[in-house]
């Protein structure tokens, strides 16, 4: 064989390795509020496995119903806690409707959620943990679904959706029902009480992906002890999705320690910023997420919205960082 036919046939193999590889990534888009952006309100992201199975994280209120072009097939929905902002009380009406700081809310879910519409539309599940299901299952039955697509997976237990593993693990925050996602005679009671419904403590999750990859979605939290012990030291995640948007959760320098010295992955995306963090898709200067950016000693990946990066089994991103 001559050296040019060699050469070809060798090229062809590297090409067709290359792009098996390619295949075995896992891809993450962010699903804000402004296309090419990273917004106030963003929290919603779909993980898609090498085989297919795709999964939304706090649908929030950026999710433009489940209507919404980017959402595409769905196989489950996970929900950290039950605050409007997660699991949508209020939603935009189309994507890139409103300002990157003022996103247009102007559709009312409630009281059955965003989440529960999504789900129900796409015959999906929902997977939560502590007392969260029956919520779920309850309003996907008042939508005329099934309620037993709501799923549970409580601390140290274990669901596999589509060949992923989705566990849950503690967060430190709160976890109350406001009383217009309850409804009717015991949502006006409790709004004049000024109490809101609880349903256990919230959580955060890990999945363990068909390619090895194990990523570690934070949802609201503090910093807890079991990001090293559980996160870490059990399940090992490469990649790392944390709330840095202080008040509410671990603010920027809090998240810098608990990637740095608790978790130690090989990537982190930034979410739930509860700021405008980019313009003209770059990080603002001076912004929490900029504070974050330059504490961490990982990798950071900007979550702007609609741009699909893609993670291999270690958690480095190899596309679209």
């Amino acid at each position: 064989m001559k050296k040019s036919a060699i050469y070809s046939f060798v090229a062809v193999c590297g090409m067709a390795v290359s792009t098996a590889s390619y295949a075995q990534n896992v891809k993450v888009t962010p699903l804000g509020g402004i296309t090419g952006e990273f917004c106030r309100l963003d929290r919603a992201m779909i993980f898609e496995d090498p085989n297919g199975t795709r999964i939304l994280y706090d649908a929030g209120m950026t999710v433009a119903g489940a209507d919404d072009p980017r959402l595409g097939s769905l196989d489950a929905l996970l929900v950290t806690h039950m605050h409007g902002d997660h699991i949508g009380a209020r939603h935009t009406s189309a994507v890139d409707t409103g300002e990157c700081g003022m996103p247009n809310l102007s559709v009312d879910a409630s009281p059955e959620t965003n989440v529960a519409k999504i789900a129900h539309a796409k015959g999906a599940a929902i997977v939560t943990g502590s007392e969260m299901p029956a919520f779920f299952a309850a309003k996907l039955e008042s939508l005329g679904g099934d309620p037993k697509k709501s799923m549970l997976a409580r601390f140290g237990a274990t669901q596999t959706v589509g060949d992923v593993k989705i566990s849950t693990v503690p967060a430190v925050h709160s976890n109350g029902v406001s009383p217009g996602l309850i409804g009717g005679e015991m949502g006006e009671a409790m709004q004049a009480a000024g109490i809101a419904g609880y349903v256990g403590p919230p959580t955060g999750y890990v999945l363990e992906f068909s390619n090895g990859l194990v990523a570690y979605l934070s949802g609201d939290t503090g910093m807890t002890a079991e990001q090293e012990d559980v996160v870490r030291g059990f399940y090992g995640a490469g990649l790392v999705v944390i709330n840095i948007g202080d008040t509410f959760t671990t603010g920027p320098v809090e998240a810098a320690y608990v990637i740095n010295e608790l978790v130690q992955p090989k990537s982190v995306i930034p979410s739930h910023a509860n700021e405008v963090a980019t313009k003209g898709g770059e990080v603002v200067e001076g912004s929490k997420t900029a504070t974050f950016r330059d504490l961490v000693t990982v990798p950071v990946h900007i979550p702007l919205s609609g741009r699909t990066m893609e993670f291999d089994s270690e958690g480095t991103c190899v596309a679209n960082c």
